[in-house]
């Protein structure tokens, strides 16, 4: 059996074996040599980051397959996905799509197209980032894998293309040839697929792998929703005046970043964040990181974020993650509605 079999089967017996492993894994060598060995190529030289903060999360390189060739089914057709599992909508010229979180976060990266546009949808579940990027740099398209690492426990990506290694959070190339480099981020949001059903009856709801079928329905890191703090792979400072595991929204507006915890949006929405900027409570979904079952999760909150101009509404590129998550990558910058932990 292979590397990655084992280790997605491991994962899929117990939310207790997940948290053992985790907690015994090391990490990596912050030794170009180390990663060579393997199967990388990158441009090493070039980092924007201390490679000593990059750690293994266990699986190899590809370990965690990203799906390159997605399949789709209607809305109305799916028979699969209960009504409050949660799915990353992404709208762009007319076109709808649905990508269930419950098959996420056993692949964590598909790579797509919507309309005339490539993109990338990623999920990292170890801080329930959803974030979709357009998948060309300087007019050349990328395909993106796992490399197996993480940083601030969060998803390290690569290219096929020149195996750069880019930070899924916050789409900024950190290892290689692009290094410095961002990504384009697309607006998208997490909302219950009864919703988007709802909305788009025809909708194109991304369809159960084949290739590499996973136990998709089950979450493999069962109670994390719980926990009080993340897995050991985070090893940078916990903000002291939230919850680390408290979900904050974090909205961006070209360079201006907002973040607001989401209990706050719950009873307050809607949140203005700026003049013309508003976020907005949408209703309920299930955590995919709660119950072993990724429908019987606990109820969590959809939101919506938008910018009105001249009397037009835009989507605002968003995330709803963790409090740790939010204060590793934005350290400067204030969550708003807090209270005490």
């Amino acid at each position: 059996m292979q590397i990655q079999h084992i280790w997605m089967l491991l994962l899929a017996i117990s939310g207790f074996l997940v948290f053992s492993l985790l907690t015994l894994l090391s990490p990596a060598q912050a030794n170009p040599d180390h990663w060579r060995q393997a199967g990388f190529t990158t441009d090493f030289a070039l980092h924007s980051v201390d490679l000593g903060t990059i750690f293994s999360g266990g699986p190899p390189k590809d370990g965690i397959p990203s799906i390159d060739e997605p399949s789709f089914q209607a809305a109305n057709d799916i028979d699969w996905l209960e009504d409050n599992e949660p799915v990353i909508l992404l709208e762009m010229d007319g076109t709808a799509k649905a990508y269930p979180l419950q098959i996420l976060i056993w692949h964590e990266i598909v790579n797509d197209r919507i309309g005339d546009t490539p993109v990338s949808v990623t999920y990292c579940p170890l801080c329930n980032s959803s974030v979709v990027f357009d998948r060309r740099i300087d007019g050349i398209l990328l395909d993106f894998g796992t490399t197996g690492l993480l940083r601030n426990s969060d998803l390290v990506m690569y290219d096929r293309q020149t195996e750069t290694w880019w930070q899924q959070f916050t789409g900024e190339g950190i290892v290689g040839t692009h290094t410095g480099r961002d990504l384009k981020m697309i607006p998208s949001r997490v909302t219950a697929f009864e919703d988007f059903r709802k909305a788009h009856p025809e909708g194109a709801v991304l369809a159960r792998p084949t290739f590499s079928p996973r136990s998709y329905g089950t979450n493999p890191y069962a109670g994390y929703d719980s926990r009080s703090a993340p897995y050991p792979f985070f090893q940078g400072d916990l903000p002291d005046d939230i919850n680390p595991m408290a979900r904050v929204v974090v909205v961006r507006d070209g360079d201006e970043v907002f973040a607001v915890a989401l209990e706050h949006v719950r009873t307050n929405s809607p949140v203005g964040l700026s003049p013309g900027i508003e976020l907005s409570w949408t209703g309920e979904q299930a955590s995919v990181l709660d119950q072993r079952e990724t429908a019987r999760g606990r109820a969590i909150g959809s939101v919506e974020a938008v910018k009105t101009e001249a009397g037009t509404r835009t989507a605002l590129v968003h995330d709803v993650t963790f409090a740790f998550v939010a204060h590793a990558f934005h350290p400067d910058v204030a969550i708003l509605g807090i209270t005490s932990p």
